[in-house]
Formats: structure tokens, C-alpha cells, sequence
């Protein structure tokens, strides 16, 4: 069985890996703005856009798009291909959650472990996580062209684990997404992610990586 996790809720705590970047980012053109507020604008936008496109295009525009849309929203003069560039040139800094580099291991001894994530092949290889997962247990948007939280990369995701799928998730979009999409879903608890209210609920949660070895050894 292929036990896929979400890479930037999951496993990478994104946000302050995220917002670090961006101070960098706003110390470098003078701005006096809130760094994790310019995260958190650039977030909700990359997820839009990867929602609202109908035919794939890589993470990186999303990201480049979303930025732009940010800068001109807030009035800000920055250069959002330059910019991205330094985002995601940084997400190897981004730090892994306390659990993972010893829980990914403790996975592994049992079922093979990847990744499902909307990203392209070249911003996973920057990440923390990239060592320590099996790269042909790694499914990308890239490898699978489409996005979360449309049905279809989680039915590819399916197929390309021949079916035997389960998916660990954190954010509301992915824990709804997967669980409509008809995969079995276990919740990874983080901070700063919560629920859909008016969504499907997982019949299983964790709050370690390590956890998942009881909860998926339950009949």
C-alpha cells in the first residue's frame, strides 16, 4: 500500500517557512509590511488560481500569478517573477514539522511513503522532505496534471498506486477533496488548519506522523 502526505500543511509548516521569505522579500525593497500577512495574501491566491485554472500550468506561475495579483493589490512595486523566484528558491529552509524526519522512517518500515502535493518536481527536490521519501512514491501536480482539490489528481493518484491509496491530509481543502474524491483519508492534525464545517469528516485522525503506524494497523 502507497501512504501518501500533503507536503506544505502536513509535513512542512509552510507559513513560517513561507512568511520568513517574504520578510526577506519586503527587507529588500524598503517595505514596511507585515510578512506573514504578504503569506497568507499569496497563499489564498496561488490556491485560487490553481483551483479556478481549468488546464494545468506549473505551480511556479500559479505562485508567479498570485504574487503579482498581491503586489497589485496592495499597491506594492515588486517585481513578481523576480520575486517568486526567491520564494521558492527559500522553500529549503522551510522547516519540517517536529514529528516528521523521525516519523517518515517509522512509516516507511511498513508501507512505502510519498508525497501528493500541487508542485512542480523541481520546488519538491528543494524541500526537506525530498530525502526522505522514495522519488517514485512522489506525486506531483507536474507528474499528475491536475490540482488539489479536483477530483481528478486523486483518482490518478489512485491509479498510479494501483489502487491501494491512502492519503494523509491536514488542510480543509485537502481533506475535503480527497475524501470526495472517494480515498481513504486519515487527518494529520497541525496548527493553523481546521476542519471544513461543511464538509466530510475523516473517520481518523493523528497528531504524530508516528501515530499513523496504529491507525492504519487497525482492521
Amino acid at each position: 500500500m502507497l501512504v501518501t502526505f500533503d507536503l506544505f500543511s502536513a509535513l512542512i509548516d509552510s507559513r513560517s517557512g513561507g512568511s520568513a521569505a517574504f520578510g526577506q522579500i519586503a527587507a529588500a525593497h524598503g517595505w514596511d509590511a507585515d510578512p506573514a500577512d504578504l503569506y497568507d495574501r499569496w497563499d489564498a491566491a496561488n490556491k485560487a488560481s490553481q483551483r479556478d485554472e481549468t488546464e494545468w500550468v506549473p505551480f511556479t506561475e500559479h505562485s508567479r500569478r498570485a504574487l503579482a495579483a498581491v503586489y497589485t493589490g496592495l499597491g506594492l512595486d515588486g517585481d513578481a517573477d523576480a520575486d517568486t523566484a526567491v520564494l521558492l528558491g527559500s522553500v529549503g529552509n522551510w522547516p519540517l514539522w517536529p514529528d516528521v524526519e523521525a516519523g517518515l522512517p517509522l512509516v516507511a518500515e511498513r508501507w512505502q511513503v510519498g508525497v501528493l502535493s500541487n508542485v512542480d518536481d523541481v520546488v519538491f527536490a528543494r524541500t526537506r522532505v525530498a530525502p526522505l521519501v522514495d522519488d517514485a512514491a512522489v506525486l506531483t501536480s507536474e507528474r499528475l496534471k491536475a490540482y488539489k482539490p479536483g477530483r481528478a489528481i486523486y483518482e490518478r493518484a489512485r491509479e498510479r498506486a494501483g489502487g491501494a491509496l491512502t492519503h494523509v491530509a491536514t488542510s480543509a481543502r485537502d481533506v475535503r477533496g480527497a475524501l470526495e474524491a472517494g480515498l481513504d483519508v486519515v487527518r494529520l492534525r497541525r496548527p493553523g488548519h481546521d476542519l471544513d464545517p461543511a464538509g466530510p469528516v475523516p473517520g481518523r485522525e493523528i497528531g504524530d506522523v508516528a501515530d499513523l503506524r496504529k491507525v492504519l494497523a487497525l482492521p
